[in-house]
């Protein structure tokens, strides 16, 4: 069974994820619900941050979803994500009808793998780079489910700054780049990333690292107050040319949840 969003409001958000039904924190969800206080209760579990962190129902400890036409593993984590946001899925789509068989394109801060693996599908050649050496190796496991583990696909485990100045000093090159910071994160030797100090440099490097001819750069953010303008602006000021579109991450359902923002360069 597939991802579906059935319902939000009052800062939760109900969510089919396969074989089960999950309540989770929403803040932006400050409507009422569509359904009725019944067909919130017979959700499987609930994730609650109060008093702390902590799921409250029957769950396994993994399981597998199909979503966008690629497999999942899904965890639920201490800190309530489970290892997909369907928000990217609008992206991902995108991305896919822009991308040729053997481009080139590296993805950063690239979590469980979602649009290294669409890439994938497509056929292009795909750098996966993430400071985690957790979130790598899951996702190389959704690579397995999908058979794809055989793909041109580069793991990296590295700070993304410090990977992105040595590829340019090595004259490596990409057609398209997709990126989506996180407003604070940690290194696997300690670096300190803070979205407002680091994001401009990543961007040149992003720039100065594509092809003659690219494809795109599709820069996306869950930062409270990186709205569609602010992502637009930090592309503008970097390129010399192309296209920037931008817009809101949405979650399909009874009421469309906005879940972070977006802006896409291409030339």
């Amino acid at each position: 069974m597939a991802y579906t969003l059935l319902d939000s409001g009052n800062q939760n958000k109900l969510e089919q994820v396969g074989d089960y039904t999950l309540v989770r924190p929403c803040s932006q969800a400050v409507w009422k619900p569509q359904l009725d206080e019944n067909g919130w209760r017979e959700a499987d579990a609930i994730f609650s941050r109060e008093p702390s962190n902590r799921w409250k129902g029957n769950l396994p400890s993994s399981w597998k979803l199909e979503y966008e036409n690629l497999f999942f593993k899904i965890v639920p984590t201490d800190f309530g994500h489970l290892g997909i946001f369907p928000e990217h899925a609008l992206l991902w789509r995108w991305m896919k009808g822009r991308l040729r068989k053997g481009s080139a394109v590296l993805n950063l801060f690239a979590y469980t793998g979602g649009a290294t693996l669409t890439a994938a599908q497509a056929g292009a050649e795909v750098c996966h780079v993430d400071a985690s050496k957790t979130a790598v190796a899951w996702a190389r496991e959704n690579a397995t489910l999908n058979r794809l583990d055989k793909a041109p696909i580069r793991w990296i485990v590295d700070d993304v700054i410090k990977f992105l100045r040595r590829e340019v000093r090595r004259g490596k090159r990409y057609d398209g780049i997709i990126l989506d910071p996180p407003t604070f994160g940690r290194g696997n030797k300690g670096e300190i990333f803070k979205i407002e100090n680091d994001l401009p440099e990543i961007l040149k490097l992003c720039f100065e690292l594509l092809t003659p001819e690219p494809l795109f750069v599709i820069l996306s953010s869950h930062t409270p107050g990186y709205t569609p303008l602010v992502l637009h602006h930090l592309l503008a000021q970097i390129s010399e040319r192309g296209t920037i579109e931008k817009g809101e991450m949405v979650v399909e359902g009874p009421l469309d949840l906005p879940s972070g923002t977006y802006a896409r360069w291409y030339v």
